[in-house]
């Protein structure tokens, strides 16, 4: 049986990968992922502000000494609460190189590429095999329209691209207007990877303290849909390799990633609630259900439930949605 896939010019012995997480972060956790099974490894992110305080002594653009700024860096964690500031992140990534066969991705997290392109040349050197980038920002500035923000994105694309000679991947957000154009420009912009989706954490409220309440809540396979539906739309017309991040819990839900046109499925949830050795019944599961359906490759598998042979998308789509409201019977 062939579980063989490409992500990123990678050739993989699977499509399951650890995405980026606190697990990426320690040497013995990194190793306990490769020893699990993980075919690619997405280390931990290092934040934009963290590169900007490191070079600049900022917080982004905020002086950490200006009376003026000390409300709004009060929601920054302290320069001592990273794991690694940038050179150590570095250092970590040369460490983890030399502990571990498997492709290593390096992640940044930020909001522009001001500090990235001097930084991803670090990573490069420091033998990242290649490199994810996260551009997570909540537009909060009403008079910042979104074709600001992608432009953003394209930009700083084509800048690392010129940069760097190592594979880039976009961690995308769902919230754009037209997601399929930005898809297709971060194409033509050269990105080698599309990663499906960011995960927006969004605060509760303590209606006792009357404040708002951040947790980390781990995702669950009832994410997944949203995925689904943008990987067998964009399978098959964007040249970039397809992961699909968040809603990955069980081997059914790989499964479905899979045939909607998943290249490869990065785990983070599943992995923090059941350990490394959850990837074994990944794969466990894959290949007992390719064996029930007599599936011997992957690529028979990969885009079978995809929109690619339809050719009129928007039509199916449309339809789809008029179609399951109308099931919908009372009394």
């Amino acid at each position: 049986m062939d579980l063989n896939t490409s992500y990123l010019g990678f050739r993989l012995e699977h499509p399951f990968i650890a995405g980026a997480s606190p697990l990426g972060s320690r040497l013995d956790t990194v190793k306990r992922l490769e020893d699990a099974g993980c075919a690619a490894i997405v280390l931990h992110s290092l934040f934009e502000e963290q590169v900007t305080f490191a070079n600049q002594g900022r917080v982004g653009h905020l002086d950490p000494l200006a009376p003026e700024f000390k409300d709004a860096l009060a929601h920054f964690p302290a320069d001592a609460d990273y794991v690694f500031n940038p050179d150590g992140y570095a250092e970590h990534i040369v460490r983890v190189k030399r502990a571990v066969s498997v492709p290593v991705v390096a992640s940044l997290n930020g909001t522009s590429a001001e500090s990235w392109l001097r930084f991803g040349r670090v990573i490069e050197q420091a033998g990242a095999d290649a490199l994810e980038l996260n551009l997570y920002e909540v537009a909060t500035d009403d008079k910042v329209p979104g074709t600001l923000i992608e432009d953003q994105l394209l930009n700083m694309t084509i800048e690392m691209k010129r940069a760097l000679r190592i594979p880039i991947a976009i961690k995308l957000s769902p919230f754009f207007t037209s997601l399929a154009n930005v898809a297709r420009n971060l194409d033509r912009a050269g990105s080698d990877g599309l990663v499906l989706f960011n995960r927006f954490y969004q605060p509760d409220v303590d209606i006792r303290t009357m404040q708002p309440v951040t947790n980390v809540e781990l995702s669950s396979s009832g994410e997944l849909l949203l995925r689904l539906r943008w990987l067998a739309i964009f399978h098959g017309r964007v040249r970039p390799s397809l992961a699909v991040s968040g809603g990955v819990a069980t081997p059914d839900d790989g499964i479905k990633a899979l045939l909607a046109g998943a290249d490869a499925v990065q785990m983070v949830s599943a992995i923090l609630r059941h350990g490394p050795g959850h990837v074994k019944t990944m794969l466990t599961g894959l290949e007992r259900w390719m064996e029930w359906q007599k599936i011997e490759s992957l690529a028979d598998v990969r885009g079978r439930v995809s929109l690619e042979a339809v050719r009129n998308p928007a039509a199916f789509e449309r339809g789809g949605y008029i179609r399951t409201l109308q099931s919908w019977k009372v009394g």
